[in-house]
């Protein structure tokens, strides 16, 4: 193949490479209606699992208490029972009242502080079950939004299927090291790195190209001769 039947491989290359680009890019535009499920679905979750932190919190703080209640119980219990054995003995049954009483203050002081702790916990677990309702009630239409945007993008695939195919065929066929060289301008510059003249101006900076380039260029020689203001590789069309 001629030298300037590469330029021209290379050149449908780009042509294909930026038609690729756009598919791309439009795989990635969703619509309106799936990024607010998401974005719905994303504030209920977070929502959830901040209320179910808090959740966790109270319950270690309402089962903490709830063990030092039914401890301080059992301390009056088993000091009443010692006061029913003892009901002769005056010194210690004044002894036994007053352990007694300081246990069943304690008794009050945790019943008063469980009260709002399951106040709390009651509101907590109704905010978690109410948002896990919102969360299952979204389930089939982000679902639904979701097939559908899953079903554009493959559809966008399956266009560009044959884009890729016929430049995976003019990759094979040209130069190696001029297909590099491309892939290195186009990364660098905004995926274009081939491009053809017009009018003798840059079709990719716009900038009039001296005479003696355009004619190198023209005559489709390899090395590629490149536009010298940016970069570019220049072909003839």
């Amino acid at each position: 193949m001629s030298e300037s039947g590469q330029l021209e491989q290379l050149y449908r290359v780009q042509v294909l490479d930026l038609e690729l680009d756009r598919l791309r890019a439009e795989e990635d535009q969703i619509s309106d209606e799936l990024r607010s499920a998401r974005t719905q679905q994303g504030s209920i979750n977070n929502q959830l699992e901040d209320t179910e932190i808090e959740l966790e919190k109270v319950d270690r703080q309402v089962r903490q208490l709830e063990l030092d209640l039914a401890s301080s119980r059992e301390q009056v219990a088993r000091n009443k029972a010692e006061q029913d054995r003892n009901a002769t003995n005056a010194k210690l049954q004044s002894q036994y009242e007053s352990v007694i009483l300081q246990l069943s203050e304690r008794v009050s002081d945790y019943q008063e502080a469980l009260e709002p702790l399951h106040a709390q916990q009651a509101a907590l677990r109704e905010r978690a079950s109410g948002l896990r309702g919102e969360h299952k009630a979204l389930r089939p239409s982000l679902g639904s939004l979701e097939d559908a945007d899953e079903a554009r993008v493959q559809g966008l695939r399956d266009q560009g299927q044959g884009m890729r195919t016929e430049r995976a065929e003019l990759v094979g066929r040209t130069e190696p090291r001029l297909v590099k060289e491309y892939e290195l301008i186009r990364k660098g510059k905004k995926g274009i790195g081939i491009v053809s003249y017009t009018a003798g101006r840059c079709q990719g900076c716009n900038v009039q190209l001296p005479v003696n380039i355009q004619q190198r260029a023209a005559g489709g020689k390899l090395p590629p001769v490149k536009c010298p203001s940016c970069g570019r590789i220049l072909f003839k069309i």
